[in-house]
């Protein structure tokens, strides 16, 4: 079982300092291990106008485990599924890489950076990442595109149904 102290210390830290560009919600009063996180693409990058929504689910054996987080706005990035689905590829939450020492606020800064500084070496999405690396002006101009059709104004994040 997820250990509803730390996860209620850890949202209280992520609340009150927040990573750049960040607010954080928990939308279920009766469920700590779902937050919403808007992020605001950072300035100086591809993303800058853009509003994104995550969606954090901590697992029963958190922190022993690594949180999921997910992208829920489309994004057109190395590391992100270019789907509905939004699974970003990073090391720290990977299962073998995971420590349960990592603060959830590491996590979120480590999510913000990748819009700053895509890891085109370890992608989700191999075309894009060579497009990144080899074509950054095709790159730049398709992830601006999708933060025109996808990420203006409020994020829409799923239903509870839906994020069960």
């Amino acid at each position: 079982m997820a250990s509803s102290k730390r996860i209620a210390k850890e949202f209280a830290n992520c609340s009150a300092n927040p990573p750049a560009g960040m607010t954080i919600t928990m939308p279920y009063d009766d469920d700590i291990t779902v937050w919403h996180i808007t992020l605001q693409g950072p300035a100086d990058t591809v993303y800058a106008k853009g509003q994104f929504g995550l969606v954090v689910r901590l697992p029963d054996n958190y922190p022993f485990k690594p949180p999921v987080v997910v992208f829920v706005t489309r994004i057109y990035h190395p590391n992100v599924t270019n789907d509905s689905i939004g699974s970003i590829c990073l090391a720290m939450l990977k299962t073998d890489n995971w420590k349960p020492a990592y603060p959830m606020v590491n996590v979120l800064e480590a999510v913000r950076n990748l819009l700053v500084e895509p890891q085109p070496d370890d992608p989700l999405e191999a075309r894009i990442a060579d497009e990144y690396r080899n074509n950054r002006d095709v790159f730049d101009l398709e992830a601006t595109k999708y933060v025109t059709l996808y990420a203006t104004g409020p994020p829409k994040f799923p239903d509870r149904a839906a994020a069960a």
